[in-house]
Formats: structure tokens, sequence, C-alpha cells
């Protein structure tokens, strides 16, 4: 089996488009559908035709392009099971645990509540892929709109059970902003001081910062850190529940 090839582009502002196809069948599937006319566009210029929309969650942003999409492709409009009537097109619903088969490649459904209440993640184990959409930025986390901080905490330590190697495409491209932060609250992580001079960089030249790889979020995001002794004496919170930190850390970047 041929690997699977991916185009990266930006839509709308700074919302990610992400096209996976498979050379050996033809098929392509677009991780949301956050502008129909830049992903029409991508898929153009790699001469491929989209057969699936692989929806995270129901928020304009990844939903928006949907039904133009599906009614010039006709693809299948796959997303989650506890946000599906507002998935605009929606064929068929999956929850948590369930899976299915892209191009003969196993897609896992991971849910993960926080963002809103009903995201889910696509996780392609084989591929060592991981689109994470607003659950899991480089850096960061989405903003809690519908669920609890201890909801996302959850949703968060799901996906850093996955293995260190995967790779985690994420829904924008936040990444400077998160790393300035980041470094507010872990000033003397060295690994996130180099990683934060790279994405400087990155940005200045006009590049992307994704994908991300688990284990480099695992080492710098301190989203998934709570349980780290030396962002706990940072914020004063040496004897809380990591639940309690990750709540902090999610409040100081809303007001970072």
């Amino acid at each position: 089996m041929k690997p699977l090839e991916l185009e990266i582009f930006i839509c709308r502002s700074d919302n990610y488009g992400v096209l996976v196809h498979d050379p050996e069948t033809g098929q392509t599937a677009s991780i949301d559908a956050p502008d129909a006319n830049a992903i029409q566009k991508a898929a153009e210029r790699r001469g491929w035709t989209l057969s699936h929309i692989l929806t995270t969650h129901h928020h304009t942003d990844h939903v928006e392009g949907n039904l133009a999409l599906k009614e010039q492709f006709g693809c299948e409009i796959i997303g989650p099971i506890n946000e599906a009537v507002a998935i605009p097109g929606l064929d068929r619903a999956v929850g948590d645990a369930d899976t299915f088969e892209f191009a003969g490649h196993t897609v896992n459904v991971i849910e993960t509540p926080g963002h809103t209440a009903g995201h889910i993640c696509y996780h392609f184990a084989d591929d060592k892929l991981l689109f994470a959409a607003d659950t899991l930025f480089a850096l960061g986390c989405g903003r809690l709109f519908e669920r609890t901080p201890a909801d996302m905490w959850a949703s968060l330590q799901k996906l850093a059970m996955l293995p260190d190697e995967t790779a985690v495409y994420f829904g924008h491209e936040y990444t400077l902003s998160n790393a300035r932060f980041a470094l507010s609250i872990d000033p003397d992580n060295e690994r996130l001081l180099a990683r934060a001079a790279d994405i400087e960089a990155l940005r200045a030249a006009g590049k992307f910062t994704i994908p991300t790889t688990l284990a480099l979020e695992k080492e710098t995001n301190p989203f998934l850190r709570a349980a780290d002794p030396s962002i706990r004496r940072n914020l004063l919170m040496e004897t809380r529940g990591n639940d309690e930190v990750f709540a902090e850390i999610r409040k100081r970047k809303d007001n970072f």
C-alpha cells in the first residue's frame, strides 16, 4: 500500500485546509471544509477529485464549504454523531471508538469534547496521522465553548496516549501566539525555548508550523503538561489537581 499524500493550505484567515489523497484508489478526503473555493482550487492543483469530507465539529469555519463541495463532487460527508443535526449535508455519523475505511486505510474516531460538546478527531493509526482540528494545536488547545476544563483535560489525555511519533494536523495557525504564551508559564523549558525560536523564524519567513508530533507536544505544550512540577510551581498550584491546573492555564491563555 502506497503512503497517503497530503496537501496543506490556508483557508479563510488562519484555518488550515488539509486534503488526504490515496494514490492507489484516487480517493481524496478534506479534513473539514472551511472554504469550498480554497479546497476546490487545492484539489485542482493536485489533479484530485474529492470523495469525502471528514468533519470534526459544527463550527461554521469548519463546515461552511460542506454543501457546495457535496454538490460539486458528490462527496460523502462523515461527522460527529453528537453534533449530527448541526453538520450540513451529513451522510454518516460516527462516535467514539468507531472505525471506518478510507481507501483501505483504517480510521479510528476519537471523541474529544471540550471545544464543542461533540468534537471528534480522526486517527489513521497505521499511517501515524492524527487530525485533531480544534482540540489540540501546536503548543495549544481549543477554547472551551461548550464543555468544561475537566472535559477538555480528559480529551487531551486520550490523544496523549497515542504513539509519540504520531503526526498531528491541527485546525488553525495559532502557533506563534501559543509559543509566546507557553513561555510565559514555562520559561525554563529548554526544549520550548528552542522550539519557540524556530517558530519565530518560520512565521517570519511565511512558512507553516504544521504538522507537529505528539512527542514534541508532550515536551513543550503546557496544555498537556498540567502535571509538570515546574509549571505547577510557576502557577503556585503545586498541591492542586491536574484538571484545576489545566483550567488555570486555559484561563490565562484566554486573557493573554
